[in-house]
């Protein structure tokens, strides 16, 4: 996709998500900051600040461990080992105190299936969904350009599925 194509389907995938119901009955959101091929999450941060949210960012480790830092205004960043921006500072949440979380993909299928960017820290840190009988929370959602929808993954055993997946496509 083009940086202009990029830009306008993230603002169509952000609307979506700012009018869903998962999005006003949240009081805290876990959300990432994009490098510059993914959807740009930016606007669903900027109106949850506006909606008095607290929004948390993932601050991975070594050994594959991730939890989520409070992201503010102010928030000093710095680039992780993988090129990503993160918290340096800031209340650290443990997963449960979450109401949602709006995660990138590379890929994803009809059924929720996801696959991220390899490393498993998602799947490690959400294991306690691993099959969820009903939704409580956090609520895992999905955000991608309609072209990174595929046909069906292959789910592996480890794997945490989405509750949903939001993209620029119907």
């Amino acid at each position: 996709m083009s940086a202009d194509d990029r830009h306008f389907a993230s603002a169509e995938i952000c609307s979506r998500v700012m009018r869903s119901h998962e999005f006003f009955a949240a009081k805290s959101i876990a959300c990432y900051l994009p490098m510059a091929d993914e959807v740009d999450p930016g606007r669903i941060i900027e109106r949850a600040w506006c909606a008095n949210k607290r929004i948390f960012c993932p601050v991975t480790e070594k050994k594959g461990k991730m939890f989520y830092r409070q992201l503010e205004r102010d928030t000093v960043l710095r680039r992780n080992n993988f090129g990503l921006w993160e918290p340096t500072e800031g209340e650290i949440v443990s997963a449960r105190q979450l109401d949602l979380v709006i995660t990138p993909l590379v890929a994803f299928d009809d059924d929720n299936n996801r696959i991220g960017m390899g490393g498993g820290y998602f799947d490690r840190y959400f294991a306690f969904q691993k099959r969820p009988t009903r939704w409580l929370r956090p609520k895992l959602i999905g955000v991608a350009f309609a072209c990174q929808k595929v046909e069906k993954i292959a789910a592996n055993p480890w794997d945490i599925p989405l509750y949903d997946v939001i993209s620029d496509g119907e």
